[in-house]
């Protein structure tokens, strides 16, 4: 039986926006409308793009993997180098 070795490696994003007191008082201003466009667009298309490039590698699976944490909180990319 083969032994398993492993390895973490995060890459964290620290999300803010820049809001104008002004804005708070117009009542159409959605507060997490940057936010939502961070989930609805920016967060699908980077992990598209990440695992096209993942990909490219001969020998290496990659799937996600969920474990119990939202997924608007963390995504965890699993790879796995097979054949050594």
């Amino acid at each position: 039986m083969a032994e398993k070795d492993e390895h973490t490696f995060n890459l964290r994003f620290s999300l803010s926006a820049d809001i104008p007191p002004e804005a708070w008082d117009d009542e159409d201003f959605e507060g997490d409308e940057w936010l939502n466009e961070w989930e609805s667009t920016v967060k699908p298309g980077l992990v598209r793009e990440m695992f096209t490039y993942l990909r490219q590698f001969a020998g290496w699976n990659c799937h996600i993997r969920n474990r119990g944490i939202s997924p608007l909180d963390e995504i965890e990319i699993v790879m796995r180098k097979e054949g050594g």
